[in-house]
């Protein structure tokens, strides 16, 4: 008897390390009569809630389904493309293709867990064989728990637990070309074109030059990673002037590589023999990744973060509505360089350096008094490797408010990091060119730069560069005062 199964692809965008995929085609293998597996990804936006993908992300998830597209087509195989509520349009190609199984690949944002529990459920009920898969986590969030069975809400132990545990399993590589077992009718299928992922205006040429989507793209990155930047990694990690880190970030967010193909390509090249000195750092850039896997742990467990915060003594907390501040932040003009220079980044490849998260977040929370929520909805719609849970986690983290947070009365000084972490201004000019002739020394603060400084760089301050819209030391009072009113509170 003939098995069909329906391979529905979401966040796991690579055919290599793709658990789904592999158990589809052995079930085809297995079938008597021969079977088939019809890849199928399904444009469900209303099934997001608020949380649908950004600007920024649909222009990646555009050129990431059409690399796997072209991947699926040199393995004898297609993509079929649907739009719709997810359980209407399985069940429309479940009686096209005559389909007895779904497998997927699992999401973790509390809108796509109750949504998979109610499609498993019902397919099973019709005999439907459902199944999904991990394919973008190394450890399952419900199987890390403290020894009292709680999940945790701090790092370190956290880390320290999930490499205490068997080492992840080995990766599985891409099928062959030509290989995939296809069905004799192919269903309908949209055009990827027809999803209207790209904008009406043209506003992604940066992100073009700066990025290649796609599971080949993701495997160019991390190799160029591996030898180039590695090494170097926990000296260069904070210095945004410099290519420091692995930027897989998007990449992993679709799927388009797994974290466990990350921890075999670093371990395996720190096996190969690599010095003491930079065995240090290959470990300290498997512990991001181990970020990451926090960051999905907490919104597993903790579904109402991505909305509140986790401590919710800071549902008081005295933010302002402040839209004039608010739009000087998001465009890069607020007079603080290190802060406008990682805006301007943002908007013109859709990422931002991690450090420079840090940065813009604290002066928007602490500086402006502005929500984090308000943060995470901007970087949300303008950065391609936006995700819930890494998303929920930074902006809670500077924000004092989530699990393992730095300490709100910790105020990041936007100058002195700009001094500490971008010594010579190379990133400042060139995300704020206005700077470029400014004397290193006022690079970071050109509102301190005499007069003459000013003219031979030919800047005016407030036509050329803003001034700064606040002052720091006025804003951490304000901020620390702030923080008052919600201990008092308590």
């Amino acid at each position: 008897m003939a098995a069909t199964t329906l391979l529905w692809l979401r966040r796991g965008l690579r055919l290599a390390d793709n658990p789904a995929l592999v158990a589809a085609c052995e079930r085809a293998a297995d079938a008597s009569g021969g079977g088939a597996v019809i890849p199928v990804y399904i444009d469900s936006p209303d099934e997001d809630g608020d949380w649908s993908a950004g600007a920024a992300s649909k222009w990646w998830l555009h050129h990431s389904l059409a690399a796997l597209s072209k991947s699926l087509k040199d393995r004898g195989s297609r993509l079929v493309i649907r739009r719709g509520r997810c359980e209407e349009v399985l069940r429309e190609l479940i009686d096209e293709s005559g389909a007895d199984a779904v497998y997927w690949d699992r999401c973790y944002e509390p809108a796509a867990i109750e949504r998979d529990k109610r499609i498993k459920s019902a397919l099973r009920d019709d005999d439907i064989e459902a199944k999904s898969f991990n394919l973008s986590l190394l450890f399952e969030p419900w199987e890390v728990k403290t020894k009292a069975g709680d999940p945790y809400k701090v790092f370190t132990p956290f880390w320290k637990t999930c490499t205490d545990r068997p080492v992840p399993e080995k990766t599985c590589e891409a099928p062959n070309p030509g290989s995939m077992p296809s069905p004799k009718k192919w269903p309908k299928s949209f055009k990827l074109d027809e999803l209207k992922l790209l904008p009406k205006i043209d506003w992604a040429k940066g992100i073009r030059e700066a990025w290649t989507p796609g599971e080949q793209g993701a495997a160019e990155a991390i190799e160029q990673f591996l030898d180039e930047a590695i090494r170097n990694y926990d000296e260069d990690r904070d210095r945004p002037d410099v290519h420091g880190t692995s930027r897989l970030s998007p990449h992993l967010h679709f799927g388009e590589i797994g974290p466990r193909q990350i921890w075999h390509a670093v371990t395996k090249r720190i096996n190969a023999g690599m010095s003491q000195h930079n065995r240090k750092h290959a470990w300290s850039y498997l512990r991001e990744v181990g970020w990451r896997e926090f960051a999905y742990h907490l919104i597993y467990h903790f579904p109402d973060t991505a909305d509140n915060p986790l401590r919710p003594e800071f549902k008081k907390f005295p933010w302002k509505k402040n839209a004039k501040a608010l739009n000087a932040w998001q465009k890069g003009l607020t007079g603080y360089p290190s802060v406008d220079a990682g805006m301007r980044e943002l908007w013109h490849i859709g990422w931002m350096h991690n450090r420079v998260r840090m940065i813009v977040a604290s002066f928007l929370v602490k500086d402006l008094l502005i929500s984090w929520q308000d943060g995470a909805a901007w970087f949300w719609d303008t950065l391609v490797d936006a995700d819930l849970a890494s998303n929920t986690l930074g902006w809670q983290w500077t924000a004092g408010c989530g699990a393992d947070a730095a300490p709100y009365f910790r105020v990041f000084n936007p100058t002195l990091q700009g001094k500490k972490f971008d010594p010579d201004g190379a990133y400042v000019r060139k995300w704020v060119p206005e700077l470029a002739k400014l004397e290193d020394k006022y690079i970071h603060e050109p509102a301190k730069a005499p007069a003459e400084v000013l003219k031979a760089a030919g800047i005016t301050l407030g036509k050329d560069y803003p001034k700064p819209i606040v002052d720091h030391s006025e804003a951490r009072d304000k901020a620390l005062a702030a923080l008052d009113t919600i201990k008092k509170s308590k």
